[in-house]
């Protein structure tokens, strides 16, 4: 079970690069985290929020994490920050328990005698590792992996369980790969001769940088000739397809279901909403953000948001909108008349209105 002092909090915080204030007792021990309307005694919380500051009257936790704008209004002990959001981030990887995907190495893995493995390294039961790997030091490596010829994975890198890494895949150091991704597998290149698809061989690979996070049961197919890169810091969500040659920039977050198509170039510090298509053979600029299920078919040029899609409507006024959608050729081509009418003779513009 968890347990820390105020005080000795506020330390380890210090030394992740974050300053915080304690106000009240530095000496109350913390056994948890949780949500404002659901901590305990003995729990830290956080108010990231001035809104919902009127939470703290009833709020049981023992110890709150907030602004100094919001210090006046908090009757128990508190960790002034300049941003609690942040800060609640940071304690909750102090106080995180997770388990590590294996502990030591199993005897059912599967190492090759030509494989490199460095200091710590653990494996779990029943993954193979083929020859010509190299494994950092602290390298992690789950139950039911496979790690293809002449894979490189970086010092402290994490992979959970049913990850496969295909031949010649690039990890850089301490990323953290969820289970049943599939980094490597090929892109989808065919040519069609008279109807006939030949496979063309996808002979570039995958090269991930370090700090990258991948989620669960994404997929990030190999380059057909040039590499399909992944920069430093990006972070991927839960199921996404990102096709060959793809080149996302550092810092870059991308939320579940995102399907990129292949030779797409992402710049830096984007941010791409929950199931969004982005069409491959173009660039997007840094610092995009896309919000949710966009379809972008052309290139972005500029910094900004964007956004596409029709929002949720009740059954009933949706049916209208899709029927003016399904009339738009129409409505086209009679406001091209009334515009050429305008044109010709402004005085009859109404009468080309009622036509």
């Amino acid at each position: 079970m968890f347990s820390m002092r105020v005080a000795d909090l506020v330390q380890k915080l210090a030394e992740k690069g974050l300053h915080a204030q304690v106000q009240g007792d530095g000496n109350l021990v913390i056994t948890g985290i949780a949500s404002m309307h659901s901590a305990q005694a003995g729990q830290i919380t956080f108010l990231s929020n001035s809104r919902n500051r009127e939470q703290l009257v009833t709020c049981q936790a023992s110890v709150v994490v907030l602004t100094e704008t919001d210090l006046p209004f908090c009757q128990m002990t508190a960790l002034v920050v300049n941003n609690p959001y942040v800060a609640y981030a940071h304690i909750a990887q102090i106080m995180d328990t997770t388990p590590q995907p294996a502990q030591g190495i199993a005897p059912s893995a599967v190492v090759s005698p030509q494989a490199t493995i460095g200091r710590q390294v653990s494996i779990g039961a029943n993954t193979v590792i083929e020859s010509g790997v190299i494994l950092g030091d602290h390298v992690i490596i789950g139950a039911g992996c496979f790690i293809g010829k002449n894979a490189r994975i970086g010092t402290g890198s994490r992979l959970w369980a049913n990850v496969a890494l295909y031949h010649e895949v690039e990890i850089g150091q301490y990323c953290l790969i969820h289970a049943g991704s599939v980094i490597g597998a090929d892109g989808f290149g065919y040519a069609n001769e008279s109807g006939k698809w030949i496979k063309i061989p996808q002979l570039g690979t995958v090269q991930i940088g370090n700090h990258v996070e991948i989620g669960a049961c994404t997929t990030i197919d190999r380059g057909a000739l040039d590499n399909t890169v992944i920069g430093n810091g990006v972070i991927i969500d839960n199921q996404c397809q990102i096709a060959h040659n793809v080149v996302i920039g550092e810092n870059t977050a991308i939320a579940g279901g995102v399907i990129m198509a292949g030779s797409l170039k992402i710049g830096r510090y984007c941010q791409i909403g929950g199931a969004s298509v982005i069409n491959g053979h173009m660039e997007i600029a840094d610092k995009v953000v896309i919000t949710g299920m966009g379809m972008v078919m052309r290139p972005i040029t500029e910094p900004g948001i964007y956004s596409s899609g029709v929002p949720l409507q009740p059954n009933k006024t949706w049916r209208k909108t899709a029927a003016l959608v399904m009339s738009i050729d129409k409505i086209n081509q009679r406001l091209k008349k009334v515009e050429r009418h305008i044109d010709k003779d402004p005085a009859s513009s109404d009468d080309a209105l009622s036509k």
